[in-house]
């Protein structure tokens, strides 16, 4: 009935309106495409009559005409509409009539906008095309249905922020005023090659013995002392490792140091870690003290060593240079008392200064898990004075100090810049390398779930890119293959389809889904978040995934747990820990479940069991030996009932033959066939082994044509551990 009454309506309103106007509104438009389009009814057709001649078809192909993409969205409006089709053909006049609103064309201005073409895409729909205004919202199916009348496809606009958040993120303050600087104490970094003495430096310094606490009498964490000289000056050193898995921690080391002292050995020169401590330096834009080291010892060549650091760009005084050189021995304490003034004077020239007061800023040097005291920092304070209570932002972490520990681990009330403290009091551990800012404690949450955000959104956009990107490649290989099918007829496109489908058509759907690569899961847990760290970065530079897929399922720090155990069990997979302990419940878990639990506290004895576990997973390699040779004589043919069976008459040369094993025909240098033996005769008898100088015929299972001159190998295959092709480079 509604139907019925609105068709009744536009009757009337059609014969009151103005006959032009009518005319012009009715008027056949100019478009290729038609608005309504009709589909030919064949319910009507009728059926050829036998003998009838059959009406030539005509060949006239029409062109294909690429239809208008629009893009839609909910809730658009009629205008929105009609903007997006490119159809906005004038405006609208609203004449009230019988209080009832008529709509009609007209070039004047100041009347509403409602698009001509979306009200006849309505008409003969259940929209009641009298009320609909120009900002009136469309429901999705006539949205749809507009654009399909209209000859066009649709698609749908891609999802965009309508509103964006306002930024909450904490940053740094401004440069201070120069008045309010006050001299600080320099921050020092100890850089080099691994076992060249660094640490028994700072243990000379400091009158102390950190060399004996490191597992395997090499340095594995960064560590951060205030250490203060018999002149009264105070030094922050910062102590990095050596050894190569551990470039994180020396890149975190450079960029939070006023000066870095690059140790040398001088019985060793320039080593990897050298050139490398020297170029994350440069990056850093810090100057450095060159330490040449162990000069105690009767093979020690100090001119040597800065010989071969003019190869790095370092040039030493000596040389015409400004890079300072102290000869030391660090185990007796030689020269370290000019290696010092030299780092006094290097930093009274740089004039460090900084402000006390105001909001904390400062660098995470390293951080852990702690029992009784959760998670905690190392941490080097830049600016400001940290003291109890302060509220940090550091990442997505944030903490109320509770309390503040030097490197003795007694407590202090506060700590002004170039202060190495650790902090207690996060409320999660945030990673090693993230800057810490001092906010108001309103403010914390805020910043806290700005930083969130953020990083969702960038996952997101992430995301976005990876499916735009498989989408667009799995259409140009749809587009590639219907192109290679479109000159074959329907059978023979049947056919390419299957036999390219064919393995996966015949395998099961849980066949398919099965895994055919070797793959190795992995947990792992560490001491400190910089130990991990140095552990990823050696697992990114795996490189045999073509052996054995290498998947690290979960990393975190602290002791191995049982959700650590439940998880290996779930992926399958082995639980490795660095300086970390498992307790006896959890080794006996792991032990009952079958869990490989590998528990070490030097890092290369680590990855050496990785690379072990590693080469079980891959199959054996099978290793073939030459056991005996032999040289065909004569060829003859046996008949065997009624089939003729060529036989080489041989000698042995080298060795023995044994019918178990496989051989080989060689001629030449080419190898003509490879299998075993049908038969092997010593006279008349058979044999299982021919010994050298004898002679013997045989011949092979299988159809090879022996010719006088020709070497048979005998071969016994082995089976022989495979090992992976990783090398993490030490």
């Amino acid at each position: 009935m509604s139907v019925m009454s609105s068709v009744m309506r536009g009757a009337r309103r059609l014969v009151h309106a103005d006959p032009v106007l009518l005319s012009s509104f009715l008027s056949t438009p100019r478009s290729s495409a038609p608005l309504f389009t009709c589909q030919p009814s064949r319910k009507l057709a009728t059926k050829q009559v036998k003998g009838q001649k059959k009406e030539q078809k005509s060949k006239t192909v029409k062109p294909k005409v690429d239809k208008q993409e629009v893009e839609i969205r909910q809730r658009m409006t009629a205008e929105e509409l009609a903007r997006a089709m490119n159809k906005d053909f004038g405006k609208t006049k609203i004449l009230r009539e019988k209080q009832s609103a008529v709509i009609v064309p007209t070039l004047n201005k100041g009347f509403l906008r409602v698009s001509d073409h979306v009200l006849l895409a309505l008409l003969n729909t259940a929209v009641d095309v009298d009320a609909l205004q120009p900002d009136s919202q469309l429901e999705e199916r006539l949205i749809k249905e507009v654009v399909t009348r209209s000859g066009m496809k649709f698609k749908w606009a891609k999802m965009s922020t309508s509103r964006e958040r306002e930024n909450q993120d904490a940053h740094r303050r401004p440069p201070a005023d120069p008045a309010s600087l006050v001299p600080r104490p320099p921050v020092v970094t100890i850089m080099g090659h691994v076992d060249h003495g660094k640490t028994t430096l700072l243990d000379s310094l400091r009158k102390s013995q950190i060399v004996s606490t490191e597992a395997g009498g090499i340095t594995q964490h960064i560590g951060a002392f205030l250490v203060q000289l018999p002149t009264g000056e105070k030094i922050t050193f910062l102590d990095t490792p050596g050894h190569a898995a551990f470039s994180s921690m020396r890149a975190r080391g450079a960029s939070a140091t006023d000066i870095v002292i690059l140790v040398v050995a001088a019985d060793d020169g320039v080593m990897n870690q050298t050139v490398e401590s020297i170029q994350h330096a440069r990056r850093a834009e810090v100057p450095l003290i060159v330490a040449v080291n162990k000069c105690d010892k009767p093979q020690a060549d100090p001119q040597r060593v800065k010989q071969e650091l003019l190869a790095h760009d370092v040039v030493c005084e000596e040389f015409g240079g400004d890079i300072q050189a102290i000869h030391i021995s660090a185990l007796k304490g030689n020269n370290l008392l000019a290696l010092v003034e030299a780092t006094v004077a290097l930093a009274e020239v740089l004039e460090l200064k900084a402000d006390p007061s105001g909001l904390v800023e400062g660098l995470i040097i390293e951080s852990r898990t702690v029992k009784g005291k959760g998670p905690v920092t190392t941490t080097i304070i830049q600016r400001g004075t940290l003291k109890r209570g302060c509220v940090l932002v550091a990442g997505k972490s944030w903490a109320k100090v509770r309390f503040l520990f030097d490197e003795n681990g007694r407590v202090v009330t506060e700590a002004g810049p170039s202060s190495a403290v650790e902090v207690v009091g996060w409320k999660e551990l945030p990673s090693a390398g993230e800057v810490i800012l001092e906010v108001e404690s309103e403010r914390v949450k805020e910043v806290v779930e700005w930083r969130q955000y953020e990083e969702e959104q960038q996952k997101l956009q992430e995301e976005q890119s990876i499916i735009e990107l498989k989408q667009k490649q799995h259409l140009d290989e749809y587009r590639k293959e219907r192109e290679e099918l479109s000159l074959l007829n329907w059978r023979q496109r049947k056919s390419a389809l299957y036999k390219a489908n064919k393995i996966k058509f015949s395998m099961r759907p849980s066949e398919r889904t099965q895994r055919d690569k070797l793959m190795l899961p992995l947990i792992i847990k560490g001491d400190v978040d910089g130990s991990v760290e140095a552990i990823l970065n050696i697992l990114d530079s795996y490189d045999a995934q073509e052996q054995c897929q290498l998947e690290l399922v979960h990393f975190g720090i602290g002791e191995v747990s049982e959700n650590d155990i439940n998880l290996a069990e779930t992926f399958a997979g082995s639980v490795y820990g660095f300086n970390v302990g498992a307790h006896k419940s959890i080794q006996q878990l792991a032990q009952k479940k079958g869990i490989p639990l590998h528990l070490h506290s030097v890092i290369y004895k680590l990855i050496d069991q990785l690379k072990v576990e590693l080469s079980s997973k891959l199959p054996p390699v099978i290793m073939q030996n030459t056991v005996g040779e032999a040289t065909v004589l004569t060829v003859f043919d046996v008949s065997m009932g009624k089939k003729k069976v060529m036989v080489a008459g041989c000698r042995v040369k080298k060795g023995h033959l044994d019918r178990r094993h496989k051989f080989k025909l060689i001629r030449g240098q080419e190898t003509i066939w490879e299998g075993c033996l049908a038969a092997l005769k010593h006279h008349k008898d058979d044999v299982q082994t021919v010994r050298t100088g004898m002679e013997c015929g045989l011949s092979a299972d299988s159809n090879v044509e022996f010719i006088t001159g020709d070497v048979i190998v005998c071969v016994e295959e082995q089976k022989a551990p495979q090992v992976t092709s990783w090398n993490p480079g030490f």
